[in-house]
């Protein structure tokens, strides 16, 4: 394979096997139980299996394919157990690997951007095994012809193509994405994706957000961002930043270490903004890193939004506002910024308990983030049954908020994998402005 699979009825073939593919295991399931096999092992196989096959298509595919199965990876700890544990791994995969361009294609990619003579003009070594395979590039080590030792990033071949054609394709099957990975709606994920494919795709724009992340948080104790060497339009050279890859922590880290990280990981969602004026807008684990010297190591800069005044300090008032159970301003305020359209008649109290069944880590000074409270908050508000299942529906998604939202749904659902024990109050108070800590109640213990 040279290139991504770019034609579109081959790529759409492989997307819309994966609901065929479930369902032809279904049937054959039925089959197997028919013939006296126990229905939890039969479900157990159908659910392996259907894991295997996504990861192998999303991976192949790459492009716009393997970003949904990334976005869909930050969140595999709302799941239901029962589901999340087949899923776990496969999805783990899409977060750091994909099947690698084999070495010609790489080379023709460098010679096209650095010229005919790149291995000896531009490096000392240069590692034609991939360190890392992702969505719509791959990464190679390699050594600087300064001396430097480098991360290579490159654009797959028809990336754009393959881009384009792949999100046409999955906001088509998005009405059977249940089959893919249950209860989670890709619609919303694929909206915002195709309005940041065009930046991704930028290599040149990446590097300049890179350098203006790396210039503020230079020297600083807690975070690496590697220095930009060189960029064109489809190769993006950066400083290597060692470490030990954040899913690994999420897989086998101890306590102490999940707790140091996942501290980290909320702080720098709330001082990227603070700081750079932007948001790191790609939360996966694959991105980040624990350094040798206990830093957070960022990588992947392509999906970035801009934010020069940080982010917006309606959102610490609000916050406060709910915190402090103040439900008259709180609504005032969801409707000023547009969460609550003028039409729609609500009742304070009911907005206020609604929001409070998010905001419980914020209530302590300590808090542990894991699986079992986001799956009981998912479970809350996708039953129809409940109250806060009405509230919800009620509530708007302002454009100016979208990106923002997902970026912090997906950096709570990678928390909740990493399971350490946080102080959330403390960062807000520290990064958010307009969080007023005096004006709360004191933490429950």
């Amino acid at each position: 394979m040279s290139e991504l699979p770019r034609r579109t009825a081959r790529r759409t073939a492989k997307l819309v096997g994966l609901p065929l593919g479930v369902a032809g295991r279904t049937a054959l399931g039925i089959g197997k139980r028919v013939g006296g096999r126990p229905a939890e092992a039969v479900a157990a196989e159908i659910q392996a299996r259907t894991a295997e096959q996504l990861f192998t298509v999303l991976g192949e595919l790459k492009g716009g394919a393997m970003k949904v199965g990334q976005a869909l990876s930050v969140m595999e700890a709302a799941m239901p157990e029962e589901w999340a544990a087949p899923y776990r791994a496969t999805l783990t995969k899409l977060q750091e690997a994909a099947p690698p361009l084999p070495p010609a294609a790489v080379h023709a990619v460098l010679a096209a951007e650095l010229g005919p003579r790149w291995r000896t003009a531009k490096f000392l070594e240069f590692d034609d095994i991939p360190a890392a395979a992702a969505s719509i590039g791959q990464v190679h080590k390699a050594t600087w012809r300064d001396g430097r030792t480098v991360a290579v990033k490159i654009q797959y071949p028809g990336a754009r193509e393959a881009l384009l054609s792949d999100l046409r394709q999955l906001s088509r099957l998005a009405r059977v994405s249940a089959g893919w990975v249950p209860g989670l709606d890709i619609k919303p994920v694929m909206a915002e994706l195709t309005s940041r494919m065009s930046e991704e795709l930028d290599y040149l724009l990446e590097a300049t957000h890179q350098r203006a992340f790396a210039k503020v948080f230079r020297g600083d104790p807690d975070f690496a961002i590697p220095e930009v060497v060189h960029a064109s339009s489809a190769v993006l050279v950066s400083e290597w930043l060692p470490g030990v890859p954040l899913s690994r922590i999420i897989a086998e880290g101890d306590q102490p270490t999940r707790d140091a990280a996942a501290q980290l990981y909320l702080e720098f969602l709330l001082a990227g903004p603070q700081r750079a004026g932007q948001l790191h807008a790609d939360p996966h684990p694959g991105n980040f890193r624990i350094t040798p010297d206990g830093r957070l190591g960022i990588l992947d800069f392509g999906a970035v939004n801009r934010l020069p005044g940080g982010l917006p300090p309606v959102m610490g008032r609000l916050l406060t506002h709910a915190l402090a159970s103040e439900a008259e301003p709180l609504v005032a305020g969801l409707r000023a910024e547009g969460f609550i359209k003028p039409t729609i008649e609500v009742d304070p109290e009911s907005v206020l308990s609604y929001l409070r069944m998010f905001l419980e880590p914020l209530e302590h000074d300590r808090y542990r983030f894991d699986r079992a409270w986001l799956r009981s908050v998912a479970l809350r508000i996708n039953d129809v049954r409940r109250p806060e299942w009405t509230v919800g529906i009620k509530l708007n998604l302002p454009p100016e908020y979208l990106l923002i939202h997902r970026v912090w749904l997906g950096g709570i659902g990678v928390l909740c994998q990493i399971g350490g024990e946080v102080s959330p109050r403390e960062a807000l108070a520290h990064h958010l402005a307009e969080f007023d800590l005096d004006r709360l109640p004191p933490p429950l213990p």
